[in-house]
């Protein structure tokens, strides 16, 4: 299977959000935030979901790249420009109906909470974050997330910027140091296993 990583289309943002959702269904910490529904469709709500939180940065502080096979996308990380790029007034507010349809007040409370813990913890110094990477089950342990990971830090890299993420299990802070990234302080204030920061500085 030949892989190809490359920025995503505009009309491919559904397509990497539905990769998004099967990657992050049994998230804990998304759980948390959202629980499941009995009888939902959870990968077809937290579809929903991804495409909005993707849709709400303005596409120039953003990069979304995805790893396709053919026309089928089996991959997608979803990246944040550094300051002063980032945010949106007017994208955020657009997706805030979609947000609520899916998270409810409730949810929509608890992911606030949930951003602004995450928020506190990332670095001063302007960077790169990664929000979301993920991995179609039919695609995994062929080295799609590491592809991902490359094609983006060499963006990152021709720019002499740095890159950040937080990380929910020891396998991705595996993936993640063999690319550069340090591990940090945990992230507290979840029930879940608390997510780990890393960084990974400029290279010079």
């Amino acid at each position: 299977m030949q892989i190809v990583v490359r920025a995503a289309a505009d009309h491919e943002v559904e397509a990497a959000a539905a990769v998004l959702a099967e990657a992050f269904a049994e998230d804990p910490v998304l759980a948390e935030i959202r629980p499941g529904r009995p009888g939902e469709d959870r990968t077809a709500v937290l579809g929903r979901l991804f495409s909005a939180l993707v849709r709400s940065v303005p596409p120039h502080a953003r990069a979304l790249d995805v790893a396709v096979t053919g026309d089928r996308v089996v991959g997608a990380a979803f990246w944040q420009a550094p300051l002063p790029h980032r945010g949106g007034l007017g994208a955020f507010v657009s997706q805030v109906p979609e947000l609520v349809r899916v998270l409810g007040i409730a949810g929509g409370l608890r992911a606030l909470a949930h951003l602004r813990r995450m928020e506190r913890a990332r670095p001063d110094a302007p960077h790169w974050y990664l929000a979301e990477i993920g991995v179609s089950a039919a695609a995994r342990g062929q080295g799609v997330g590491g592809l991902l990971l490359e094609h983006a830090l060499d963006r990152v890299d021709q720019r002499g910027q740095h890159a950040y993420l937080e990380s929910s299990t020891p396998d991705n802070r595996r993936l993640y140091r063999r690319h550069g990234f340090g591990d940090g302080a945990p992230i507290t204030g979840f029930r879940a296993a608390a997510p780990v920061s890393m960084w990974r500085p400029a290279v010079a």
